[in-house]
């Protein structure tokens, strides 16, 4: 797969760049989030997430089994069976993961507030 080049270099010496290029896919954060609560079937984390697509999960659990926050488990049975878990590095961010939304629940109003602003204005 060839990537896309890019017009703005990531600053690898900020912290704040290199989470965002890493964790800020449209469904990471809830899959590290959800696989956190314990081992987890593929078929689990689309219930839990409906409104993503199969093939978006599908392809941000292997970018977080590439990246090491999830590690999969295959099981040679028919039919295949596979499970994601954490990883230690993958357990380590879930304490910041759970504080944004514990922050998003306790300021919602607020973040409504401002979303339908955005949207009304488009």
């Amino acid at each position: 797969m060839r990537l896309k080049e890019r017009k703005i270099p990531i600053q690898q010496e900020c912290g704040l760049d290199l989470i965002r290029e890493v964790l800020f896919g449209k469904w990471k954060i809830h899959l590290l989030y959800y696989i956190g609560q314990g081992i987890m079937r593929p078929g689990q984390l689309h219930k839990e997430i409906p409104e993503a697509s199969r093939r978006v999960v599908n392809m941000q659990l292997k970018s977080l089994e590439e990246d090491g926050f999830v590690s999969k488990t295959i099981y040679d049975q028919k039919p295949l069976k596979a499970e994601y878990r954490l990883t230690y590095i993958g357990f380590s961010v879930l304490p910041i993961i759970t504080a944004f939304g514990n922050w998003g629940d306790n300021n919602r109003e607020h973040l409504k507030r401002v979303i339908s602003q955005k949207v009304n204005f488009l």
